[in-house]
């Protein structure tokens, strides 16, 4: 009798803080998502980099011995500036110098991955201007980039999603969920043959160095807005039309960043991806939901008691043959 007292109880209290729980549950999830992450990073990247660590080392020891009349510290500090160019988009080497990164596509370029939160950091600002110039550009550009997106994701969800569902919901009388889904996974697919599978494939062929991986990584790592920087196209000192080539990247990255949200809102508008997400929200108390309900009654009340009031004036103002008396005419008729 206890034990089936207790049980009842603890199930009571399970689904009263089912919201808590789940939660806690996600947090604890998402905190091993990130272990599990920086394990395998580690286990696979570590041994790498001691192999290229290795080979500086070597590649440095012999230029040493090659070069006797440079000391160590002399080298350190040639290397040291070359490395500090090349982290502001500066290469020494020849074949490189006759690319500018400020020139004006290069910076159309640049003012996409900031406003679009991408950040490449292959191209920085060099000067404390347009450092300064960055933070106030970027703090109202970047929500206002957002607001152009919602507005522009939600025009296009409308004709992309929402009406053929519904169409085949009425015309053909299929399932509005089991149609939704559908449509759902056949827009991923359209979405991902035609922002990564075919772009890596004219990447791999425009970028000497790049093989379909690599392309494919890129434009993931891009239209993600992660922008790690580690490839980016059109630095090749031999890129033939660098200008075009980076204005068609920069609407490639506009137009892509658009159909991914486009993809994620409409999977975000499956019914079973909302019930999911519901059992980790707060749900209201029964006193705020009470009080808004009271709140919305007497709202309701008061607005149909003014709108009976004046109904009533208006039809009195509209009765024909109906005059209005004053109180003295009133009382001098009763006097009389």
């Amino acid at each position: 009798m206890l034990q089936s007292l207790a049980g009842s109880s603890c199930v009571r209290m399970v689904e009263k803080h089912r919201s808590a729980w789940c939660f806690a549950l996600l947090v604890l999830g998402y905190l091993l998502y990130l272990v599990f992450g920086a394990v395998v990073f580690s286990s696979v990247e570590l041994p790498y980099e001691d192999l290229l660590r290795q080979e500086l080392g070597k590649l440095k020891q012999r230029f040493l011995e090659e070069h006797s009349c440079l000391s160590e510290q002399q080298l350190e500090q040639f290397l040291v500036r070359v490395l500090e160019a090349s982290n502001y988009g500066v290469s020494v080497l020849s074949n490189a110098s006759g690319n500018w990164n400020w020139d004006f596509t290069s910076s159309l370029f640049f003012a996409s991955t900031v406003l679009s939160t991408t950040g490449y950091g292959h191209t920085v600002p060099l000067s404390d201007g347009g450092k300064a110039f960055c933070i106030i550009y970027s703090v109202i550009g970047i929500p206002f980039t957002l607001l152009f997106l919602t507005a522009v994701v939600q025009r296009i969800i409308v004709y992309v999603t929402r009406r053929p569902v519904l169409y085949f919901h009425i015309r053909w009388g299929f399932s509005k969920q089991v149609v939704a889904i559908i449509h759902a996974v056949v827009l991923g697919f359209i979405t991902v043959s035609c922002f990564f599978l075919i772009p890596a494939a004219i990447f791999s062929v425009l970028e000497d160095d790049w093989n379909f991986l690599e392309s494919f990584y890129f434009c993931f790592i891009s239209l993600s807005t992660i922008g790690l920087g580690d490839y980016v196209p059109g630095e090749g000192y031999n890129q033939k039309f660098r200008e075009l080539y980076k204005i068609g990247i920069t609407c490639y990255l506009l137009l892509g960043l658009i159909a991914m949200l486009v993809v994620l809102e409409t999977f975000c508008e499956l019914h079973e991806l909302k019930k999911f997400r519901k059992l980790f929200y707060v749900k209201k108390d029964n006193e705020e939901d009470q009080v808004h309900i009271m709140e919305h009654d007497q709202l309701s009340f008061s607005s149909i008691s003014d709108q009976a009031a004046s109904m009533k004036d208006d039809q009195k103002a509209n009765e024909p043959f109906v005059t209005s008396q004053s109180p003295t005419s009133n009382d001098s008729s009763l006097n009389n």
